[in-house]
């Protein structure tokens, strides 16, 4: 009874399954059905080769395979539900005009609460007889005007009418591909934070009970528990002399001594283990100072690698940073890094320095291997040795999306701004993770952050994807979100 078509996104993110999109193909009774039934091939095959699985009823079952009547809208809403656990999106095509009713009626019976993407074929300008005349460029807003009355949230194409076998056409598809991983992750995501708020960081506090409404579950864990842990580790267990030769293989560690390179192997197959127990999607770990004081190392290796493997972790018990970290690499598939907005850059007002002293994932940074050394503001405190794990690296010269989420209790929800910018190669010569970001108007946008008191944190992710973000967050999750364009 079910077509579908299947092939695994290249590169996709290895915590979620590729994405699966209902089709609906509408069809009109006066318009050619012939090019609702060639349509229908046109788009299946574009989503086999855009790597994104289709649910569709069997072609048999309707006229042509497309949808026209009140009939043919509850066997494909029934096809849908019976699906409904692996369909992240629907895809609404319209080979010609299209009956705006029956699409309306299959959403509404589906009920899925998914993203919905409206797309319409263009007309030949040689081919506009009885035959080949589509009209999908009318239909397209009939469509659309009907799923505004049913109360339906949905997308359109960047262009009104567009050729699915084209460059732009896909490129739309796979941002919609994004925006349909990032709604499902929002609503599911389940995130660790390992120790409890830095002292002095009050910045990071979140609402836990905003994020439970959205779907997000949030895991704690006490430091003393992950000591304790670690204390009944054996050098010699095959999981520690496994971690430790990954963290070297990861970084370049001639500089750090043995002592501080076990603990952190031992760390590491803690953190493996309680993240795999609990099934989490992203960390936030203390650091400041407990860890330095009381375990001898700093937790920013770790972090990094796993940020690196897409399993994003952010410092100082960030919830929400993490979170977006999260949102990034679900709408690109990259690894994310937590920065802070952290210095001008001379007198350049659209230029700063962004800055983490530094469990940054290497994915981001100009040497493929980067350099462990120790941190040097906290060591400053509790000593060199108490300080090795840190990550230095320079952030390489590429676009960049940026985000920040906070849960605001006063209004009682979550939100968010982002946009997008480049990293420069200007000059700067310090230590930790860095690099100089050029934002259009960055004034604006630092004034726009301190008047609506976000945190000093920050995400990127080294891709273009801000678009991706704001039709998620404000279209489909009800998160305010500014666009900094």
């Amino acid at each position: 009874m079910v077509s579908t078509q299947a092939q695994p996104i290249s590169g996709s993110f290895v915590t979620t399954r590729p994405v699966t999109l209902g089709v609906i193909v509408g069809n009109r009774g006066f318009f050619p059905h012939h090019l609702a039934g060639s349509g229908r091939e046109i788009i299946l095959d574009v989503l086999a080769k855009a790597g994104i699985r289709a649910i569709i009823p069997d072609a048999s079952l309707t006229n042509v395979g497309a949808i026209e009547s009140l009939a043919e809208s509850r066997l494909c809403a029934d096809v849908f539900r019976q699906h409904r656990d692996e369909i992240d999106g629907i895809l609404v095509t319209l080979p010609n005009f299209g009956d705006e009713r029956a699409i309306a009626n299959t959403l509404r019976f589906a009920d899925l609460n998914v993203p919905v993407l409206i797309h319409a074929f263009p007309d030949d300008a040689t081919k506009m007889d009885l035959k080949f005349r589509r009209d999908s460029f009318c239909g397209k807003m009939s469509a659309c005007n009907n799923l505004r009355q049913y109360g339906i949230a949905y997308s359109i194409t960047s262009q009104h009418t567009m050729d699915p076998t084209g460059e732009a056409f896909m490129a739309d598809l796979k941002a919609f591909a994004g925006v349909c991983r990032v709604v499902r992750g929002m609503r599911t995501a389940r995130l660790g934070m390992l120790g409890a708020r830095p002292e002095a960081f009050k910045t990071v506090r979140f609402s836990e009970k905003l994020l439970d409404k959205s779907g997000i579950s949030v895991e704690t864990l006490d430091l003393s528990e992950v000591y304790g842990r670690i204390e009944r580790l054996q050098d010699a267990d095959p999981a520690v002399v496994a971690k430790l030769s990954e963290i070297r293989g990861y970084a370049r560690t001639k500089d750090v001594p043995e002592e501080p390179l076990m603990r952190m192997a031992k760390f590491g197959v803690v953190l493996d283990g309680w993240m795999t127990a609990n099934q989490l999607d992203a960390t936030a770990i203390q650091c400041w100072t407990s860890m330095e004081e009381y375990f001898g190392v700093v937790p920013c290796t770790l972090m990094s690698m796993s940020s690196n493997k897409l399993n994003p972790s952010a410092c100082e018990t960030d919830i929400v940073g993490a979170l977006a970290m999260l949102t990034l690499q679900l709408a690109s598939g990259r690894p994310s890094a937590l920065v802070d907005w952290n210095n001008n850059y001379a007198d350049d007002p659209d230029k700063c320095v962004v800055f983490h002293c530094s469990n940054l994932p290497k994915d981001v940074f100009v040497d493929d291997i980067p350099v462990m050394n120790y941190q040097e503001i906290i060591s400053q405190t509790v000593g060199v040795n108490n300080t090795y794990g840190t990550i230095y690296g320079r952030v390489k010269r590429n676009p960049f999306t940026y985000l920040r989420i906070s849960t605001d209790d006063f209004a009682g929800k979550i939100t968010a701004y982002t946009g997008e910018g480049e990293f420069t190669d200007d000059p700067l010569d310090t230590f930790g993770g860095y690099g100089v970001a050029q934002v259009s108007r960055m004034q604006d946008l630092l004034a726009y952050i301190c008047e609506n008191g976000y945190e000093h944190h920050v995400t990127i992710n080294q891709t273009r994807v801000a678009n991706v973000v704001n039709e998620a967050f404000n279209k489909y999750l009800g998160w305010s979100t500014y666009w900094h364009k």
